[in-house]
């Protein structure tokens, strides 16, 4: 099975492929919402796009690590990193195109005390 990286070039090319704009616009397009997400993380607030997913930050707290050349102890500090979390319309969609390729077996029916499982 042969695995594929897209690349932001890729998206560009997509973009200019859909909407016939120019490649210099389309490129512009696709800064400009990566360009967006960063400036939101940033400043700690969170993106939704709807049937796609969300991002926001998380606070790693402060500890201590090792350098692994020496063994030496260093004091590494807190920091927000990026997060994503996939919308349930993503990860079906994944999952949909997954089982189009190879046969996968059904899902567990919900369970039958009104709850719908946690995924």
């Amino acid at each position: 099975m042969t695995e594929h990286t897209m690349t932001k070039a890729d998206l560009v090319e997509e973009v200019t492929k859909v909407t016939e704009l120019p490649r210099k616009e389309s490129e512009m397009v696709v800064e400009t919402i990566f360009d967006s997400i960063i400036q939101a993380l940033q400043h700690s607030d969170k993106i939704e796009i709807r049937g796609f997913g969300s991002f926001r930050t998380r606070q790693r707290r402060g500890r201590i690590g090792r350098n692994p050349k020496t063994g030496a102890k260093v004091e590494v500090p807190p920091k927000k990193i990026p997060f994503f979390k996939p919308s349930k319309e993503l990860k079906d969609f994944v999952n949909v195109a997954k089982s189009a390729e190879s046969p996968a077996p059904s899902p567990a029916p919900p369970a039958a005390s009104g709850e719908s499982p946690r995924s």
